[in-house]
């Protein structure tokens, strides 16, 4: 019922760096029988540099740009799960080509749980500062209000991966279930 609601639109994951994009993505992957697709991922195989090195050698601008034309692309190969990068979603562009052709999902994050999480990951560009905390809470006020404009919200926290899924699958039947029922009274 939900693969065919979905049609061949992405699920597409937004939030912070930390939120669990590409952890709760992948359950879900597993769970719907849909690939999954991490959008660091497949920057990175096409410029065939890290995120880090992109950022140092070309900058935050020059990123972006990339970083836009392959969510582009992505979004063309639906249905598919995807995450994408913290700043993608800030783009006008790449949120008007997630809204056409998939179903964005914001996993929000408390910054206590941020912080503990992407510790464990010192390369991230952004954070390479003397307080990365004080970048996050930057980052999350700046975010934040765009963020909350993807059609699903979920408040991830630190509990097992198949609860996060379950909650998303939830939310994607509802919000699917209520697009399809506003389609039908205004055909047109």
């Amino acid at each position: 019922m939900l693969l065919a609601r979905l049609g061949d639109r992405s699920i597409v994951f937004v939030g912070l760096m930390g939120a669990g994009k590409t952890a709760i993505g992948r359950k879900l992957s597993q769970m719907l029988g849909l690939p999954f697709v991490d959008s660091d991922h497949e920057i990175e195989a096409v410029s065939r540099m890290t995120i880090a090195e992109l950022f140092e050698q070309y900058g935050e601008v020059e990123f972006r740009a990339l970083e836009q034309r392959v969510i582009e692309r992505l979004l063309k190969g639906g249905p598919q799960i995807f995450s994408t990068g913290g700043g993608a979603f800030m783009n006008q562009q790449t949120r008007l080509g997630i809204a056409e052709s998939g179903v964005s999902v914001w996993l929000k994050a408390d910054l206590d749980l941020l912080m503990q999480r992407v510790a464990k990951k010192p390369s991230r560009p952004l954070l390479q500062n003397p307080d990365p905390r004080a970048v996050m809470a930057r980052l999350m006020e700046q975010r934040y209000p765009v963020y909350a404009t993807a059609d699903i919200t979920i408040q991830t926290r630190d509990e097992r991966r198949e609860v996060i899924a379950a909650e998303v699958v939830e939310a994607l039947k509802a919000k699917l279930i209520e697009s399809e029922l506003a389609s039908e009274r205004n055909p047109g």
